[in-house]
């Protein structure tokens, strides 16, 4: 025991600050700060690829048409034909109001013209027998100027009732409520029974047009020149509509609309897409992330975004030098799309970068490349923590 203790007074490390001198590089690792051991990273080969510019903005999806369908006569709901979010057809029937006292006013109506119209009958007829009658000078021409004068106001007659038949009849079409557009119903707010009037002001259902359907968004301002670039070449421009989390691509559309004003107080301008939506993955009033598909950039060197790191200079990447060490290495990037980004100065193909395991890196550090698929495979953790240390010790 006391041989022990000599041995270990004598070999122990020496604490920091104490004559053992300052922490060695090699006892911590350099720069790695993990002794002689390389840390372990994931490296990705860079290479030449087509890029698309893409600008990205937030919006909200818009019906193509709404409509909020109201009655346009007074009565007792009688029946309601649609079924609560189901899609309908444009004249297909919706409600019926009941069209007992339409039918009646219409009925009215048409006796009205029936009697004036045997009126003016009669007029004419008297008006050809005074004329028979002046040209034989039996009567008096203000007779017959009087008999004209008749004629006319009875043909005048004839006309208003005409026009008072054709509103019944119109009053009476609209006891039948039909829908104005083809799309999706919403929820009815009056029950059959109710009393329904023209004048309510939230209707009976929403209408609102799914299939296609539309998308507003802002994009900013100095964007706006590129844009109206292409729409007045004539190129189509494509757009992408994500989910919140950007995880899922809902729909591809186009562009359909720029407005026409740049809002002062955001400095951003509003633009409109169109969906074909036929499996109904966009609902109206929706919120997505709307991804404007500007350009594309053909053979140029791209990074994946993992790769980025952020400094005091800017962006930077750690790239894979001679003998296992890294390099932090400054890029100037471009336009960024689906996980890599474009380098305009700082990489070319074929340099290696670093991917995963980023945190625990510094310049110069001494790495081991490693394959993510190996490590995250089942047992791997188990086996490797099992020795107490590197494979082989």
């Amino acid at each position: 025991m006391i041989a022990a203790g000599g041995w270990y007074a004598t070999h122990r490390p020496a604490p920091e600050g104490e004559g053992g001198g300052k922490p060695s590089e090699a006892r911590r690792g350099g720069p790695g700060g993990r002794g002689d051991r390389p840390i372990p990273v994931t490296l990705e080969t860079i290479a030449t690829r087509d890029v698309r510019v893409v600008v990205p903005a937030l919006g909200s999806v818009v019906p193509r048409n709404q409509v909020v369908v109201r009655a346009r006569v007074d009565g007792p709901l009688l029946a309601v034909k649609f079924t609560e979010g189901q899609p309908v057809k444009a004249g297909e029937v919706l409600a019926l109001i009941d069209p007992e006292p339409f039918k009646a006013a219409l009925e009215q109506a048409r006796g009205t013209l029936a009697r004036d119209a045997a009126l003016l009958k009669n007029a004419k007829i008297d008006l050809e027998r005074y004329r028979g009658l002046l040209a034989q000078d039996s009567i008096a021409k203000q007779q017959v100027d009087t008999q004209e004068a008749l004629v006319r106001q009875y043909q005048g007659t004839v006309q208003a009732d005409e026009a008072a038949v054709k509103s019944a009849e119109l009053q009476l079409s609209y006891t039948t409520i039909k829908a104005p557009i083809a799309g999706r119903a919403g929820l009815r707010t009056v029950d059959p029974g109710n009393m329904v009037k023209a004048s309510d002001t939230n209707g009976l259902v929403t209408i609102a047009q799914v299939s296609p359907i539309t998308a507003v968004f802002a994009v900013p301002e100095d964007r706006l020149p590129a844009i109206m670039a292409r729409v007045r070449s004539g190129a189509g421009l494509g757009v992408e509509a994500w989910d919140r989390d950007m995880k899922q691509r809902l729909a591809e559309g186009k562009l359909l609309a720029v407005d026409s004003l740049i809002d002062t107080t955001t400095g951003t301008v509003k633009l409109k897409a169109e969906f074909a939506n036929k499996d109904g993955s966009l609902f109206p009033n929706q919120f997505v992330n709307v991804r404007l598909l500007l350009d594309t950039l053909s053979g140029v060197v791209a990074v994946p975004t993992a790769a980025l790191q952020q400094g005091a200079k800017g962006r930077f990447v750690y790239r894979l030098g001679e003998g296992g060490k890294v390099a932090a290495v400054p890029v100037k990037l471009g336009a960024t799309d689906g996980g890599v980004a474009v380098v305009e100065d700082g990489l070319a193909a074929g340099d290696k970068v670093v991917v995963d395991g980023l945190d625990k890196l510094k310049d110069g550090a001494m790495v081991e490349a490693i394959d993510p698929k190996v490590v995250d495979a089942p047992g791997r953790e188990k086996k490797r923590g099992a020795g107490g240390g590197r494979p082989g010790h």
